[in-house]
């Protein structure tokens, strides 16, 4: 197993052809005490589907345990987990005392790389845990982000855009965990410079369920306002039929005054508990 790492990542090591056949058939099923047993420290999945675990767990209690459990072996007999944590879980589920199990010496490294590889080729992964899982390939093989993309078949681009969301504030990130907002959500409010305004508009999508677009158009509203509308007259509050037609009525009248001849000045103020007109009458007709 160590040959197969040294090739995938690159150390230099050379390897015989057969030796992975020969770690293959050494290998062999055994069964191990389940309160042995303990995850993988390195596992990258931070939220397991109870429902999904369940569904497992129903499939193996039918069908049984189609491949066993990786694990390795640590101190005072106890075992950790390399690949297989959602089986494990499934038969803890079941309270099954023994479990079918491969054993295999494997360091820190390896064992962290294989739980980290193994769960990136599931599609269950939240693109935080994904972005989680990338960081510490590239801390452990001291990888740069184009090395490790070639390495798993991805472009560059894809693992840049997962491990910035690692700069979002903690609450973004655990709702993308819940799978209360999606990547293009969370990617959307990386340009949002100012923490408060993030989490402000975290809650804005999931109080308005906004979908991708909308939540754009709501930053770019944000981040480049228009050009302020000059400032309108307030708006005149809804009046009653009788003051309305009592403000007619003086107007009408004056208005016969005016058709007189006289030069009438009449001046209309609202206030928030009263109408005020003035009214000027000349002395002399113009």
């Amino acid at each position: 197993m160590k040959s197969t790492f040294s090739r995938f990542f690159g150390s230099g090591e050379k390897v015989e052809h057969d030796s992975k056949n020969e770690v293959e058939s050494a290998e062999s099923v055994v069964k191990l005490l389940i309160d042995e047993i303990q995850p993988n420290r390195y596992q990258p999945r931070t939220i397991f589907d109870d429902s999904k675990i369940e569904e497992l767990a129903r499939t193996i209690r039918t069908h049984g345990v189609i491949q066993p459990i990786v694990v390795r072996k640590m101190e005072e007999g106890h075992y950790e987990i390399i690949a297989g944590e959602r089986r494990y879980r499934a038969m803890k589920m079941l309270e099954w005392t023994e479990v079918p199990a491969i054993v295999r010496e494997m360091n820190d490294k390896e064992t962290a790389s294989v739980a980290l590889i193994e769960n990136l080729q599931r599609e269950e992964l939240t693109s935080i845990e994904e972005a989680q899982a990338y960081l510490k390939l590239l801390e452990l093989h001291g990888l740069t982000q184009e090395a490790l993309a070639q390495r798993l078949g991805k472009g560059q681009s894809t693992i840049a855009n997962k491990i910035r969301l690692l700069k979002l504030p903690e609450e973004i990130q655990m709702a993308i965990l819940k799978r209360e907002i999606s990547e293009r959500h969370a990617r959307a409010l990386v340009p949002v410079k100012d923490k408060e305004l993030q989490l402000a508009l975290l809650q804005e999508i999931i109080d308005n369920d906004y979908n991708v677009r909308q939540l754009e158009q709501r930053i770019d509203e944000i981040l480049n306002p228009a050009e302020k509308p000059k400032k309108n007259k307030p708006t005149r509050k809804a009046i009653s039929k009788d003051i309305r037609i009592a403000l007619n009525t003086i107007r009408q009248s004056l208005t016969m005054v005016t058709k007189t001849g006289i030069n009438v000045e009449a001046e209309e103020e609202e206030h928030d508990e009263f109408y005020q007109i003035t009214v000027k009458i000349p002395k002399k007709k113009s």
